[in-house]
């Protein structure tokens, strides 16, 4: 037992519902599948600490329940039987990755990087409203050796008493002695990163923590670990702070498991079916076939018996080339989720005071299609069209864009592998995408903080951008009072927000953002994450991405902060007028800038500036009229993100 002695089940189903569900009620399965959901994720997502793989594993997990439940002989083990399975799978996954990494050895490759909206360190904090010593405890999650990471989602359930101690260690496959021992191991290593967090946290800080860290790039490790718990341990000042921390188990004890993000709860309410999704099953399904799992229209084999996949679920179940292909919600838990045309807003997109950009001379340069336009098609992108060879391209929640209507605009933001978008508006008039793309709102300037907007922006997915470039004239042009003064009512949309998007100057100390930051801390302000813009005039591919990374490193160094990098792309702004590199310098820079970026841990998202291209002007756009791929478009798609 745990939590004081006692054990909270969330959604624990019955021995009744299970057997029903196992002799094949459909009702029942809809109930065990849905009522499962919210343990799976809060393990599954702990487990693997954000990684985009999470909805993906969650889905596998509770398919191989639906198909396993035939075998269960004791429906009052099912929820020991859950746990279990669901951790395999995180090890499954982790061994994949691992030996993917090996074998790629040597290629610059990198670890995906959490995002925001599936990093369950962050939600944590945001959606449990955690303070103080819980926050920091959940900060030093972070700190973990990956080996620990399933352990650690085991006992932080324990400790809010989900799971009980022989559940933890069955699901382990460990006696319930060597469990303790486990545990009481990872505890010490919890202690070790939470007094690291707090001793990074204190005000004032350490001065000699301070030079230790001022080369250290933000991301946790166990090589800074261990010379950060180093100098705590004998260092008089930090060693001093780490006196008053409470048990990390008291702080635990009572919290209920991490909400399960839309996407997925829209999918599990969905019941039976959802535990059939097309993403899993069309990855792994020459799996199926080589293995003989027997599936049929709208039916799966449980037991030996044929099951009816629940009449009232929304996707419609087929069998095509071995493969079971289901309609229905698929993506990360990061996608948002996305009303039916019908539905969607449709008041107009504000008027801007100039087409959102970086600087003034940008909107005539690089956007001669205007956002309200429609390009027609031109006979030479049609050429062009019928001599491209397919680009296959690289999905990625990582990787957006900046868009606006244009002539095959779906299809380009299709075809460009982007996990998400936007539109310097609360609206997206003129685009549909599908729903693994997420749209992400902007309240773009002081006169876009309406009642409308605010409403528009609530109910787009989780994330709200701040003002658009508020440090220039020709953008939203405010100050730093006009915007700390409007700031509490995007904080009341209860989004994850991001910061105004200063067009220049984001790490220089008394700039903009700078100053916006302090006081924002001042008022007890809430920002989640930092959105910059970065244009190079340098089309030297090597010097252009490290200069874009030396000044993301500036401003993670100064704010500690996840970072959006919500326009980017090379452009001279020098002498008056706009000059751009070739094609294949702006396509050798998105490759090289791309896998840059997948190397920060704290860059969370990056959008390139802009979806369309001119048709008949040089531009950093990726699509002209069509829609026709650039050298930069199909660098992007190929982009892994």
């Amino acid at each position: 037992m745990s939590a004081g002695g006692r054990t909270r089940r969330s959604g624990t189903a019955s021995a009744g519902t299970v057997l029903a569900a196992r002799e094949g009620d459909a009702r029942a399965l809809d109930l065990l599948v849905a009522e499962s959901l919210p343990l799976v994720y809060n393990i599954v997502g702990r487990a693997l600490d954000g990684h985009p793989d999470t909805d993906d594993v969650v889905q596998e997990t509770l398919l191989r329940v639906v198909r396993g439940l035939g075998d269960l002989r004791e429906p009052e083990s099912y929820r020991s039987w859950l746990v279990a399975i669901a951790v395999r799978q995180v090890r499954d996954r982790e061994r994949e990755r691992s030996s993917s990494r090996s074998h790629q050895a040597g290629l610059e490759t990198v670890a995906e990087i959490p995002d925001p909206a599936s990093d369950f360190t962050a939600l944590t904090v945001l959606r449990l409203g955690l303070t103080d010593q819980r926050r920091e405890v959940a900060e030093a999650t972070r700190w973990l050796d990956e080996g620990d990471r399933a352990l650690l989602a085991l006992w932080w359930l324990e400790e809010t008493g989900e799971i009980s101690r022989p559940e933890l260690a069955e699901a382990l496959g460990l006696s319930p002695r060597h469990a303790a021992v486990r545990v009481q191991r990872m505890k010490e290593q919890m202690q070790t990163a939470r007094t690291i967090v707090h001793a990074l946290r204190a005000e004032p800080g350490c001065p000699g923590l301070h030079e230790l860290t001022r080369v250290w790039d933000g991301a946790p490790g166990p090589l800074w670990r261990k010379r950060l718990a180093r100098h705590i341990r004998e260092c008089g000042i930090c060693d001093g702070q780490g006196t008053s921390l409470f048990p990390v188990g008291q702080l635990l004890g009572g919290l209920p498991l991490l909400p399960v993000p839309p996407t997925l709860a829209a999918w599990g309410a969905r019941g039976a079916q959802s535990a059939l999704p097309h993403t899993a099953v069309l990855r792994h399904g020459h799996r199926a076939a080589s293995k003989g799992r027997a599936l049929s229209r709208g039916r799966v084999l449980l037991h030996g018996k044929a099951f009816a996949v629940s009449a009232t679920a929304t996707g419609v179940a087929a069998v095509a080339a071995g493969a079971l292909v289901v309609s229905g919600l698929g993506g990360s838990p990061a996608a948002d989720v996305r009303p039916a045309a019908a539905d969607r807003p449709t008041t107009a997109a504000p008027v801007l005071p100039v087409t959102p950009s970086v600087s003034p001379s940008r909107a005539a340069a690089s956007r001669s299609a205007s956002p309200s336009g429609t390009p027609s098609k031109t006979p030479a992108a049609s050429a062009a069209a019928a001599v491209q060879a397919p680009v296959t391209p690289v999905s990625s929640s990582r990787k957006g864009v900046s868009a606006w209507s244009f002539n095959g605009v779906d299809s380009a933001l299709t075809q460009s592998g982007a996990g998400w978008y936007y539109t310097w508006s609360t609206t997206h008039a003129g685009i549909t995408a599908p729903s693994r793309i997420g749209f992400v709102p902007m309240i773009w300037g002081s006169g876009s903080v309406t009642s409308t907007a605010l409403a528009q922006a609530k109910s787009s997915g989780p994330y709200l951008l701040g003002f658009n470039e508020p440090d220039m004239s020709a953008q939203s042009n405010m100050t730093v009072d006009q915007a700390l003064q409007l700031w509490p009512q995007l904080e009341a949309s209860g989004k994850i927000l991001g910061s105004p998007a200063v067009a220049y100057g984001g790490d220089t100390a008394g700039g903009w953002l700078d100053r916006f930051m302090s006081g924002a801390k001042a008022k007890g302000y809430r920002v989640d994450f930092i959105a910059l813009h970065w244009y190079g005039s340098d089309f030297t591919t090597a010097d252009a991405v490290s200069q874009l990374r030396g000044y993301l490193q500036a401003v993670y160094n100064r704010y500690h902060l996840p970072i959006w990098l919500t326009e980017y792309a090379l452009i001279n702004f020098s002498g008056g007028s706009s000059s751009y590199p070739t094609g294949p310098q702006q396509a050798a820079f998105v490759t090289a800038s791309t896998r840059m970026l997948s190397g920060l841990s704290y860059l969370q998202r990056y959008a390139w500036f802009a979806l369309p291209a001119s048709d008949s002007a040089p531009s950093t756009g990726l699509f002209r009229s069509g829609p026709v791929a650039t050298d930069a478009g199909r660098a992007f798609e190929s982009a892994g993100g």
